[in-house]
């Protein structure tokens, strides 16, 4: 059969002719020819949904539709769902908070779509029903699929609060339109003109040395490949870390590999060629070595670096009193000891971006969390000056920590460098899931101990940490466990020590609460048997422990602004109300039986015990414009909205005055990176600052005082007393370097002190809390757990945006889930979305969100951070709860269905 000389379809109303090309993906004709780049792709195999798009009405995955099939035939993407304004479904997702960092929205928007279309108002289990082939990591998605049954509801959208009101308003995503219209730029979707595609050559073994073959010869027999890079072409220091003096992972293998993904080579020319490439053809000599894959084996074997003794990266400590003696005379002591495994980020965006050279400047967009780390790191790499780097961050399609560490920006640096010519690069699902970093897995012992009247004397703790071969954010999960290991409660003697371990493993790096889940599921789980020990309610036990203003951690920090027991306090109604209906559930049921269980959590925002800044420039322009520089990342957790709110309130100017210019190294100060729940307390509180200061020069420019009310009006403000009111001109002020009439530049540090060999001192400025229910269904055949609801009080010092606030719980208790139940990454098995899986739409619970507002005398307007602290309490609270409908103490995670049953047979035997 003779192939067509074109395919002839309609996108979006109109009619198109494309390329007719042997395997062509509809998702990559709809990116690639169509330049319709608000269809994403995630995975290239219809696990996530990102690439769903209408066929004559029918959602299909555009990743495993061929663009042949499409031929004659009406195809809708998230660009055809409106015209000059947003149609009510994408209104809905805005209004209801349903995009967070907007990889999925598209997915999910076309799939509600093809439902209302033919149900105009569905249930809830319609919905969910519609929407299951649509993965989303950020958002827990109860906020999608109320934005769903909300289509059809009369509603008006909500009014912009008026000024010095933005603060606890439920005010829409600054930056949500474009992540709902499908013109949102994620790392994928831009790229110069005639760029060339980059791949890399990576190691199949744990652990190998390597030679290279005849590259040139290779080259020759592949036309469009222009370029082979390796180690021996990178100009500067072959070194990178997020911690420069521990760097010491290369952006290209020497001649020896330590974990299987790692880069050897990039291949480099034109995007169809390139894209068509079999490597395995790629003239590379494997030599395998013995690897070594658990922190047991690691402490005896051959030494990754020969710098680090038993391949011990560090060491991590906290004591306080004598917790042996303390121990030796309590009433009540348990110890256990618990398991937890590698754990994948499975953001729905792999990693992507673009470089290309303007002038003598190397540019780089990519997704990332920490341009500036980027920037500095790149520099030294390429032997750049700092200043001849320019990141610019593509909008990130979730990241919780992965992004923190460089992947590709080294790799198209290089060759845009080398060649001078433009180019980008995708990884492919399996590629990112190799070769990114991972939740540290964590062996972990402890021992504690309470008096008679329950109150707790005294812990131990022990946890090793396998860091994989390179040290990432080790030193981070080593040196913040034991600060938290004990939990918000008092607790007067103490001593917790870790150690970070280097294996042959992937890169265990940074992911949401750096290594604080993996403890807190051994001191909540522990906790419960403390308080049935000594006869106590689970709940109780905790509120008579709880942390409380003016008394010290394990660090020796006296602490205020506690407002762990409110959490608690919050959780009652509904603790009392679980165990009445659990109690009949089970009564009726003899295979599935309920339980309920508590856990809580406290996380201290921002770096441990050490600088921490962020700096964020405000001004206006002569024209009247107002902008706020804030070098923040936004992943989807929203802080180019929330810390603009804070600006917006500390000014006196409506929030619809700003023009935000979000993360760039030449437009920007920096923010530092967006972790450790940071942003909205460190960079809102320079943002405060920066507010506050503004405004204190334009009242001494009017001589007016502090209740004085803000205005603009065109190129003027106008500074109203309630008597009379100044018009200050900004046209006639002389312009600042930056190009201000009027501009301010603030710095926020948070006050911290080192720590000494004990772990005593400030390690965090302002801590967040929380404390979480979690009601399950054990089915006692099969060793399945269902999660039916979770009830989540959390602490935010001051609630700057409940929509979002609300949005960050929901999401995080999906990943606690995971952690739980699911989630278990093994490298070179599961390293795609079928066989990792991640919660989906029908895995999640209901969850009720109360956010407690216990102001922090640090955090700005008294807020504190959310993100990490939402994930912490999740997984301990559903074992709890596993341990209280059947009895089954899991003692390995995640909770797979055979560990529950061997739990239910271990628990029988012994009772």
């Amino acid at each position: 059969m003779t192939p067509p000389e074109a395919i002839n379809l309609t996108i979006n109303g109109e009619a198109l002719s494309l390329p007719p090309r042997p395997g062509r993906r509809l998702s990559h004709a709809l990116r690639e020819d169509a330049g319709l780049r608000g269809t994403k792709v995630g995975c290239d195999a219809g696990d996530c949904g990102a690439c769903t798009v209408l066929m004559d009405g029918d959602p299909v995955c555009a990743c495993l539709t061929p663009l042949i099939q499409a031929s004659n035939r009406s195809v809708t993407t998230v660009e055809g769902l409106s015209s000059e304004t947003l149609s009510p479904l994408q209104e809905a997702f805005l209004r209801h908070g349903a995009a967070q960092c907007g990889i999925c929205t598209p997915g999910m928007l076309m799939a509600a779509a093809a439902l209302l279309d033919t149900v105009a108002q569905p249930s809830r289990t319609q919905v969910e029903d519609a929407l299951g082939g649509v993965l989303c990591r950020c958002t827990g998605y109860q906020k999608i699929v109320d934005a769903v049954l909300s289509v059809g509801t009369p509603s008006e959208k909500p009014a912009t609060p008026d000024a010095g009101r933005a603060v606890g308003a439920r005010i829409e995503r600054l930056d949500g339109t474009r992540k709902v219209d499908g013109s949102e730029v994620f790392g994928a979707d831009f790229w110069p003109q005639d760029a060339w595609l980059v791949r890399a050559i990576r190691s199949p073994h744990h652990q190998a040395t390597f030679t290279f073959g005849d590259i040139d010869t290779w080259v020759g027999t592949h036309p469009g490949v222009e370029s082979v890079l390796t180690a021996a072409d990178i100009p500067g220091t072959n070194r990178f870390g997020v911690i420069p003096p521990l760097a010491d992972q290369p952006g290209l293998a020497e001649s020896r590999v330590h974990f299987r993904g790692e880069a050897i080579a990039v291949i480099a020319g034109a995007a169809d060629a390139v894209e068509a490439l079999d490597l395995s053809d790629f003239p590379v000599n494997w030599s395998p070595a013995t690897e070594v894959l658990t922190t047991e084996q690691a402490l005896d074997a051959a030494l990754i670096h020969p710098s680090r003794p038993g391949n011990i990266l560090i060491n991590g400590r906290v004591a306080t009193g004598d917790p042996d003696t303390a121990l030796a005379g309590s009433a009540h002591v348990v110890e256990a000891s618990i398991e937890t495994g590698f754990v994948e980020h499975a953001y729905i965006e792999p990693e992507a971006g673009a470089a290309w050279m303007d002038g003598d400047m190397l540019v780089i967009q990519a997704c990332t969390q920490a341009p500036v780390m980027d920037r500095d790191d790149i520099a030294v790499m390429m032997n750049l000056d700092a200043d001849k780097v320019r990141i610019m961050p593509a909008a990130a399609g979730g990241g919780f920590g992965s992004k923190l560490d460089l992947s590709l920006q080294p790799l198209i640096a290089l060759v845009a460098l080398k060649t001078g010519k433009p180019c980008r690069m995708v990884y492919s699902r399996g590629e990112s899931m190799a070769s990114t970093t991972k939740r540290h897995p964590g062996a972990m012992t402890a021992r504690i101990g309470s008096d008679a009247d329950g109150r707790i004397t005294g812990m131990t703790f022990h946890g090793d940490f396998n860091t994989g071969p390179y040290a990432s954010w080790g030193p981070t999960v080593a040196t913040r466990v034991p600060v938290h290991a004990s939990g918000p409660y008092r607790t007067p003697h103490y001593r917790a020590t870790t150690r970070a371990i280097h294996t042959n493993g992937p890169v265990a790096g940074a992911f949401r609460g750096f290594g604080v889940p993996q403890a807190a599921i051994l001191q909540e789980t522990l906790y419960d048997e403390l308080a049935n020990a000594g006869g106590m309610d689970r709940l109780e036990f905790r509120k008579r422990n709880a942390l409380h203003d003016g008394e010290r951690t394990v660090c020796g920090q006296t602490l205020h602004g506690v407002g762990i027991a409110e959490c608690l306090e919050a959780l009652e109604p509904r603790w009392h109300a679980a165990a009445a209906e659990i109690r009949a559930f089970n009564k009726g049921s003899a295979v599935r039986k309920r339980g309920m269980g508590v856990a809580s959590c406290w996380y201290g925002c921002g770096n441990t015990a050490l600088p921490n800044p962020s700096t964020v420039r405000l001004g206006f322009c002569a024209d009247g414009r107002l902008k706020l520089h804030q070098g923040a990342t936004d992943i989807g957790q929203g802080s180019n909205t929330v810390i603009t709110q804070i600006c917006a309130d500390a000014l006196g100017l409506p929030i619809d005055a700003f023009e935000l210019i979000g993360p760039d190294t030449a437009l920007t100060p920096d923010c530092g990176k967006t972790s450790a729940s940071r942003q909205t307390y460190v960079t809102g509180k320079a943002a405060e600052r920066a507010g506050q200061a503004l405004r204190a020069q334009i009242l001494r420019l009017s001589n007016k005082g502090n209740d004085a009310k803000l205005r603009l009006d065109g190129h003027n403000v106008l500074v109203d007393d309630g008597q009379t009111t100044q018009s200050i001109s900004l046209a006639a002020l002389p312009v600042d370097e930056f190009g201000y009439a009027l501009s301010v530049e603030e710095t926020y540090d948070p006050p911290t002190t080192p720590l000494d060999e004990d772990g005593q001192g400030v390690p965090y400025a302002v801590y967040g809390y929380g404390a979480q229910l979690a009601e399950v269904e054990v089915d006692l055949a099969l060793g399945t757990v269902r999660v039916v609801a979770v009830t989540a009080a959390h602490d935010l010092g001051r609630v700057i945006n409940p929509l979002l606030a609300e949005g960050q719980i929901e999401g995080g208790i999906a990943q606690g889930l995971g952690l739980a139940l699911m989630e278990e990454f093994i490298p070179g098995a599961s390293e795609n979305l079928h066989d990792y899986l991640i919660p989906t739409i029908g895995d999640m619970p209901a969850i009720r969100s109360i956010l407690i507002e216990k102001p922090d005398p640090e955090g700005p307007m008294g807020a504190k951070g959310l993100g990490e602290h939402v994930l912490i309490p999740t997984a301990p609270a559903i074992l709890n709860a596993i341990h209280h409908a059947c009895g089954a103490r899991i003692t390995k995670v995640p909770a797979l269905p055979h560990r529950v049953l061997a739990a239910i047979r271990q628990a029988g035997e012994s009772a």
